[in-house]
């Protein structure tokens, strides 16, 4: 972190570039709308943790009326725990010696986690793994996770209620619902075309939650959906909770899938999630060098970050017209032949992030602020938590 109090920024400008930024008016806009979205749909909010890997964060969101937060991996969940984050819904599986012992013992200290599932075998070794444990009577929480996108899980139907029922004889888990995610859906362009496609597949999670239940196996929950299906599967009968994460804090993907009222430019929630740079260098009239490249953005996107403003003095200023393109590890090169207005070393460029969640794995913390003031500086706490 930093070396004293002294070094604590008080305002952006005082932030060491390259960093990440949070707008606190337009994050707690977003967490606002989706909550108050689905309580008025009547399905449970648990927001994915993987998007901001942030424990302050998933507080701030259960805070609000979420009833959890998910966790792509386990040492992502651990992180959570050990933060005092209730209702931890772990997405991937927990596969192996080492990790079910290190489940068994995250839900021996936190009871109401709930882990993904699609494998006999890995569950049998649940159910021993919690029979043994000294001192307490154990039972795990476990969702069936079903393939219905092109990921991980076990397929619809009949395979699944195959699986449910060896759940159902086990007496060290229990089978408390299905996860579902379309993950292909999410950020299928047109609102339409997405609406169709995430329908079809989730559609076969409600299926299988039904012939859960018409073969006397208990079902209570049905969970996934994302930010680009939100209005979407919170329609679909049968569904109970929602995992969205991108809204919180938005990115340059997301903004180009549509929206419901066509317009192109989705538009559903804003963008308080920018990475903050210094113009470094002026090496020539038609290009200026930032600090930041690869290590302060993702770069799985077809396309670059792009500028929304410029900080001079203390200001910010509308900016863009630039074309960015990666200069190496550390830097970017912004081309100025059509910029709005010009730079000189010192200035401050901020950008929309390509891909909110792999930024945000690229970083320490997160500088929390309104307007030009710095409220709070957020550990990422659970970043690089990949295993």
């Amino acid at each position: 972190m930093f070396a004293s109090t002294l070094e604590l920024p008080r305002s952006l400008d005082e932030v060491p570039t390259p960093a990440l930024l949070v707008d606190l008016d337009a994050l707690d806009a977003n967490i606002a709308k989706m909550t108050s979205y689905c309580r008025d749909q009547k399905r449970g909010l648990r927001p994915h943790g993987k998007t901001h890997k942030c424990p302050e964060i998933a507080k701030r969101l259960i805070r609000a009326g979420a009833v959890g937060t998910c966790a792509a991996k386990l040492s992502e969940a651990e992180v959570f725990a050990r933060e005092g984050v209730r209702g931890i819904l772990v997405t991937t599986a927990a596969i192996g010696r080492l990790k079910v012992a290190r489940a068994v013992a995250l839900a021996s200290r936190q009871p109401d986690t709930i882990f993904s599932v699609d494998d006999a075998a890995n569950v049998r070794e649940i159910s021993e793994a919690a029979a043994a444990m000294k001192g307490k009577a154990l039972t795990v929480n476990v969702a069936i996770d079903l393939y219905i996108g092109n990921r991980t899980g076990i397929r619809p139907g009949e395979p699944a209620l195959e699986l449910a029922r060896v759940i159902s004889k086990l007496k060290n888990v229990k089978l408390v619902g299905l996860q579902a995610y379309a993950g292909h859906a999410s950020h299928k362009q047109g609102f339409e075309a997405r609406a169709q496609l995430s329908r079809d597949f989730m559609g076969q999670a409600v299926e299988t939650r039904r012939l859960l239940e018409r073969s006397g196996i208990a079902c209570p929950m049905l969970t996934g959906g994302s930010t680009g299906t939100y209005n979407i599967d919170t329609k679909i009968d049968g569904t109970t909770e929602m995992q969205p994460g991108s809204f919180l804090f938005m990115d340059v993907d997301y903004s180009q899938i549509g929206g419901a009222d066509g317009n192109a430019v989705y538009r559903d929630f804003q963008t308080s999630l920018t990475a903050i740079t210094t113009v470094v260098s002026t090496p020539s009239g038609a290009d200026v060098v930032v600090d930041g490249g690869f290590k302060a953005f993702s770069t799985d996107k077809p396309f670059p970050p792009e500028a929304i403003r410029v900080w001079r003095d203390g200001a910010p200023r509308p900016f863009g017209g630039v074309t960015f393109s990666w200069g190496g590890d550390e830097h970017g090169k912004l081309n100025m032949a059509q910029a709005t207005s010009p730079l000189k070393v010192g200035d401050r460029v901020e950008f929309v992030v390509p891909h909110c969640d792999p930024t945000v794995n690229l970083h320490d913390r997160l500088y929390a602020h309104r307007g030009s003031r710095v409220e709070a500086v957020w550990p990422i706490s659970a970043r690089g938590m990949s295993q």
